[in-house]
């Protein structure tokens, strides 16, 4: 009842916590980046950052840029973990 009433007035409606929607917002903006400019190049996504990052939000990511990075790596530059190598 409650999201019936909201519609006219919300961008976006989830049913869920904090996290819910910081995941819905991740899935609604990563498949319209432009991954391309990572073609043959090595990716680091960064584990640690000021701002919680869903942890869906990493999967997505690492699967839209497995068609386009050269490898894709997991946490900070002195310490990332492998994650995907082109063969």
């Amino acid at each position: 009842m409650v999201a019936i009433q909201l519609a006219p007035y919300a961008k976006k409606i989830v049913n869920g916590t904090i996290e819910d929607l910081d995941a819905a917002l991740y899935e609604e903006l990563l498949p319209n980046v432009d991954y391309s400019v990572y073609e043959n190049k090595a990716v680091i996504l960064k584990g640690c950052s000021k701002k919680p990052v869903p942890m869906r939000a990493y999967i997505l990511a690492a699967h839209h840029l497995q068609s386009f990075a050269r490898s894709i790596m997991y946490g900070e530059a002195c310490s990332a973990v492998p994650l995907f190598k082109k063969k």
